[in-house]
């Protein structure tokens, strides 16, 4: 495999080892992490829209948001490592500071968001930036993924709700914002 393969993979597999090692210091602090979280119209915690991607409230939790960010982030590292940094890093502001103005009072933890956004960042590509790469990725995560969509509606009062439907708001900012970029 290519260098630019590896590194793609040691990017997503570094960013599970530290959501797990994050999770793993939760647990042994009692879930002390979870105050990291955004909690909304709450000053104190507006920072918080950068750790609380990073924290998760179980197990469950964890992997099911880490299989969600490996299989997102291999879609949108398809494109260059850039594009996925400030696709990711926007992603992560635009739907963290929406919880963070409009969420329910709670404190919203987990990187769904973020998957969510990388979700939405596929599907937009290919309306906002029509090449045939972005068309047959938006085609496979719509095919395999399409069911995320229900994930933006309240089903359980412990789910964020506002952070998925945020985070796929952000994806499709992202990718109207980012015409010609992911080719780069």
């Amino acid at each position: 495999m290519s260098n630019s393969i590896w590194l793609r993979i040691k990017l997503i597999a570094g960013l599970i080892l530290l959501m797990s090692v994050i999770h793993i210091i939760n647990v042994t602090l009692g879930g002390r992490l979870n105050q990291f979280g955004v909690i909304p119209r709450d000053i104190g915690s507006l920072f918080h829209v950068f750790t609380a991607p990073f924290i998760h409230g179980s197990y469950g939790h964890l992997i099911n948001n880490m299989i969600g960010l490996s299989i997102f982030s291999a879609f949108c590292l398809l494109r260059p490592i850039r594009f996925y940094v400030l696709s990711s890093l926007s992603i992560i502001v635009i739907s963290g500071g929406l919880v963070w103005l409009f969420g329910r009072s709670a404190s919203h933890i987990g990187a769904s968001g973020w998957i969510f956004g990388l979700w939405s960042l596929s599907i937009g590509l290919a309306i906002f930036d029509r090449s045939v790469k972005n068309v047959v990725v938006a085609f496979l995560v719509v095919f395999l993924y399409g069911g995320m969509i229900y994930g933006v509606l309240p089903t359980s009062q412990h789910i964020s709700f506002e952070g998925h439907l945020f985070g796929a708001f952000a994806g499709f900012v992202c990718a109207f914002f980012s015409k010609g970029l992911s080719k780069k």
